[in-house]
């Protein structure tokens, strides 16, 4: 972190969570890089309240290229990022009630169609892996491949190697003004102004203010209030429990410890963007529609908190040059898989501002469809 910023950058990137700090550690050994975090501390907002898992099926087909290609960084990182993975075991369970098999049905069909390895489930075979649900939820989907990610180390990671090859990391430095220059671009930063040749757009549910402020035209990125709780329950319920979520919806949960989950009513509440805090009425939401699923007595609400996911229009993420403005570069509308894509995304953007073209999985993905020219 600096307390001194330069006079001027090569990129400044706005918001140093996941999106900006995977980027700069793609993009430093390759161009001059800032990140300007308007925080304390990078990772404040989104990030840091995740309760992130690397799931195929999540976020729906349009997302799933960048999961399926993240997957290998995530999984088995190169040495010099990371001694080990951020990955561990979960397994998934897309459940229904018995009179809803058909949405069941129909969610194994359209992912198994994918190639996603998908088991369809019943009656007992549930009752094993979630011990404790009621009978009528009988109808499932299980995925094996589901596995929960350690979002600090990963978060830590890519800003240790973007620092390593070059990065500045400039925290308490928010985006106060910004214009175009016949240079480049004239920035305010934190009560000082600094040069730079190009500016990405990292700043999650602040983007399309980022964007305006640089007199870009906004996308219509939306802020959504999400709600997790950590329940202490009055059954041992093992922490291995599968993230199980409601095929329709409308909560999800998975064990953290022993005796304990972490549970959301899947709530997306419209918001502004701010630091976004737990209603009440969401915990109770959430509890209420977990009792309606398994008979575990809920002995407290140790935790809770809230974050915002923001998607643009069509709910796919928002990555390149804006059309109009090619040296305004966006990296916004991630929704509640930036973590999960964050691999893939930083290696393609990176490549469209100058890095090498990434190889393998994510050399292979089509960027086009994630594009902001898409909405011009």
């Amino acid at each position: 972190m600096t307390d001194t910023l330069p006079s001027s950058t090569d990129v400044l990137i706005v918001g140093a969570g996941i999106a900006g700090a995977s980027l700069a550690a793609a993009l430093a050994p390759h161009r001059g890089v800032l990140m300007a975090e308007a925080e304390d501390a990078p990772g404040y907002h989104a990030t840091g309240r995740s309760a992130a898992f690397w799931h195929e099926t999540y976020g729906g087909s349009g997302v799933q290229p960048l999961s399926i290609a993240s997957f290998d960084l995530l999984n088995d990182p190169p040495r010099d990022f990371s001694d080990r993975g951020f990955l561990s075991p979960r397994t998934a369970l897309n459940i229904a009630r018995g009179s809803d098999a058909a949405s069941v049905d129909a969610f194994a069909a359209r992912f198994s169609a994918q190639g996603v390895p998908i088991e369809r489930m019943a009656g007992p075979a549930i009752e094993r892996l979630v011990p404790g649900i009621r009978p009528e939820w009988s109808e499932a989907a299980y995925e094996a491949s589901c596995a929960d990610i350690d979002v600090g180390a990963l978060h830590a990671a890519y800003l240790r190697a973007a620092i390593r090859d070059g990065a500045m990391l400039a925290t308490r430095a928010r985006l106060d003004a910004a214009r175009r220059t016949g240079s480049g671009w004239e920035v305010r930063l934190g009560g000082e102004t600094i040069h730079a040749n190009a500016i990405v757009n990292a700043a999650g549910a602040w983007a399309d203010g980022v964007a305006e402020m640089c007199g870009v035209a906004a996308i219509g990125i939306r802020p959504y209030r999400r709600t997790v709780a950590q329940v202490r329950l009055g059954v041992p319920v093992p922490a291995s429990l599968p993230l199980v979520i409601h095929v329709g919806g409308e909560f999800y949960f998975k064990g953290e410890s022993e005796g304990r989950i972490w549970l959301s009513p899947h709530d997306e509440t419209p918001s502004e963007p701010c630091d976004a805090a737990p209603d009440e009425i969401d915990v109770a939401i959430a509890i209420d529609r977990l009792q309606q699923v398994v008979n575990w007595p809920v002995a407290a609400v140790e935790r809770k908190w809230a974050g915002l996911r923001s998607f643009a229009p069509d709910r796919l993420p928002v990555f390149g040059a804006d059309p109009h403005q090619p040296d305004f570069v966006w990296c916004a509308g991630q929704g509640g898989f930036g973590i999960q894509t964050a691999p893939a995304i930083a290696g393609l953007l990176a490549a469209e501002l100058g890095g090498p073209a990434p190889g393998g999985a994510i050399g292979a993905v089509d960027a086009v469809p994630f594009s902001p020219s898409r909405f011009a």
